[in-house]
């Protein structure tokens, strides 16, 4: 990496979390993990290459035009929970050992040229006509049975090769990444203009953002040449520009991904001389700035207090966040890779904002993503009034938010934390135990966080502590002493082994609102997002789009009757809410309690009646 970087985060090796959800939610994903079979997981595949195989693909997307993608992502979570150390020793072992078998059979599967594919194909005679389709213009037109999004796929493939390399430590893996990242690099320096203007126009993933890591890893230039191949120049000059509805009617994820690729191009090439094709030192504080645009644009217009956005997988006009409340809102891949894109812009610049949305969106969306019994992760998460999560099928579906499903429960102590060689910043609270070098810190808390204990066990550094945004105030006793104040949203403290952190926030009842609809409310309390409890009566599902599965109808009228106007709960919520719980109130004749533990029907946001 390179010298604009202030801090990175602390590998995923080095934070384990130990909390009674997430520890679950570990267990759950672990267990889908080691239930794949692995000759299922490489028919595809091995059918591309002309091998024999009597296993056949799994289903849903997988056996579609697509099919591999959620392979990649799996790749990727069988990285993560190989290094976890939540798991045991025996079970990290035991994942690791599959993806190394899986990474050998690929090698199997890579063709001379080092194309890769496990997606069906329309024409036996050529494993990549879809890309081939593409650049004629046809992506797109027949999802099913002619092109759909390839390079969305090769994508996923390519980071969960580089997964398996980076975090699992398994060389293979890089060698066959480096094979296909040549492929890559020839097909794109085929194209024209138009050509490549042709191909930026299908969802394409993050396939500068993994070309950027490829080319980090490897210092070869003709992998970041390849890269900006898929800088979409246009997009990053309206982004730029700024103004009114900037994102209306774009698809929120094809678009986050290409902005996290522009940011990765700062943050690994930013006044490095790139030896590619034309050698040049490369110049990318434009392209930082326009990742904090967009970031701004998101999280001001687009985004509920969830960290979610979207509906039906789009950006709509700004601000019109409650018009827009249906069955089909907020996209957990979406969040996602909005996670991504903050962590970047955190490594880039420390602001706290970005600190903050990290703690929002992991704990009131992807926690709240997965089913707590059967480990399934949401597609949709509804923001209207009445319905209720759905999860994918074990087996059957494999969408996009199964496969990042997979690495957001495998990765559950991703940018709870960041360091230096001198600084470690906490940004997250939920209990873990943290090594930092030769630091080595115990966090545990409440749910409510009103009260944290931090015990640093070995080693010595300075401390970065997170102010939340949602606090009134908050307090450090070192030692029984205090610690001073908070800078820029930090408390800077030093610490060494045998220090003891009591830290005191003050959670409140907070109403909060949608800025289109004044009289919808919506109640946090401290980090937590609150959603009311509506039963489980006729919990019926549908299907729509490309057969996801959505919540089919809703229950009630979406109104809630506290005893007052909205004026006055917004001045004094626990004057008319009553505590029945730690994070748990009850308001207008509905118990209130924590989204991410809602397991039935839900109203998040509410039309207050007096």
């Amino acid at each position: 990496m390179n010298g604009t970087l202030k801090i990175s985060p602390l590998p995923l090796g080095s934070i384990k979390m130990t909390g009674d959800y997430c520890k679950n939610a570990l267990e759950k994903e672990s267990d889908y993990l080691e239930a794949f079979d692995e000759d299922r997981v490489l028919a595809g595949f091995r059918l591309n290459a002309g091998l024999k195989t009597s296993a056949a693909p799994y289903g849903g997307w997988e056996s579609h035009l697509i099919g591999g993608h959620a392979m990649g992502h799996y790749f990727s979570a069988l990285a993560q929970a190989a290094v976890n150390p939540a798991l045991h020793e025996r079970r990290r072992r035991a994942l690791r050992d599959k993806l190394e078998r899986i990474i050998r059979g690929l090698s199997e599967c890579q063709l001379e040229n080092g194309f890769l594919w496990a997606g069906r194909i329309s024409d036996p005679g050529n494993v990549e006509v879809q890309f081939d389709l593409v650049e004629q213009g046809h992506g797109n037109d027949n999802i099913i049975e002619v092109a759909w999004v390839p390079w969305y796929t090769m994508h996923k493939i390519l980071a969960g090769l580089l997964a398996a390399y980076s975090i699992a430590k398994i060389d293979m893996a890089l060698d066959i990444a480096k094979k296909l990242g040549d492929w890559v690099c020839r097909r794109t320096e085929s194209w024209d203009y138009n050509t490549r203007q042709t191909v930026l126009s299908v969802e394409y993933g993050g396939m500068n953002d993994v070309m950027y890591e490829l080319y980090g890893i490897t210092g070869e230039g003709k992998y970041a040449d390849a890269a900006h191949a898929f800088d979409e120049e246009n997009l990053f000059s309206d982004i730029l520009g700024g103004g009114h509805n900037l994102l209306t009617g774009r698809h929120a994820n094809t678009t986050i991904p290409k902005v996290i690729g522009l940011l990765k191009r700062y943050l690994i090439c930013h006044g490095r001389t790139v030896n590619g094709k034309h050698p040049e030192k490369v110049e990318a504080e434009g392209y930082l700035r326009v990742a904090e645009i967009f970031w701004d644009n998101v999280i001001s217009h687009h985004t509920y207090h969830t960290g979610g956005n979207s509906e039906w997988e789009h950006f709509r006009e700004d601000d019109s966040l409650d018009k827009n409340r249906t069955n089909a809102n907020c996209e957990t891949c979406n969040v996602y890779n909005m996670l991504k894109l903050t962590a970047g812009l955190f490594e880039a610049t420390g602001e706290k904002k970005y600190a903050d949305y990290l703690e929002t969106a992991f704990y009131n969306h992807i926690l709240a993503s997965q089913n707590p019994k059967t480990g399934m992760t949401t597609y949709f998460q509804s923001m209207a009034t009445g319905y209720f999560k759905v999860f994918s099928s074990r087996w059957e579906d494999f969408w996009c938010c199964t496969g990042s499903g997979m690495e957001n429960f495998t990765k559950l102590g991703s940018s709870a934390a960041f360091g230096d060689e001198n600084k470690l910043w906490i940004i997250k609270y939920l209990p873990a135990e943290i090594s930092a070098g030769k630091t080595v810190i115990k966090i545990a808390s409440d749910e409510a966080q009103e009260n944290i204990s931090v015990e640093i066990t070995s080693g010595n550094c300075e401390l970065m502590l997170r102010v939340p945004d949602w606090t009134d105030g908050m307090s450090v006793i070192k030692n029984g002493a205090e610690a001073g104040s908070p800078e820029s949203g930090f408390f800077g403290i030093s610490v060494s082994a045998g220090d003891v952190l009591k830290i005191t926030t003050k959670p409140r009842l907070k109403v909060v609102g949608l800025s289109d609809s004044p009289d919808v409310a919506a109640l946090k309390y401290g980090p937590w997002l609150l959603a009311a409890k509506l039963g489980t009566a006729d919990m019926t599902e549908t299907r729509t789009g490309v057969n996801v599965a959505i919540p089919e109808k809703p229950v009630g009228d979406g109104v809630l009757r506290p005893g007052c106007g909205i004026d006055a709960l917004r001045a004094a919520p626990e004057k008319y809410a009553e505590k029945t719980g730690e994070c748990e109130f009850r308001l207008g004749g509905l118990t209130f309690i924590p989204y991410y533990r809602i397991e039935e029907r839900y109203g998040i946001y509410w039309k207050i009646a007096d």
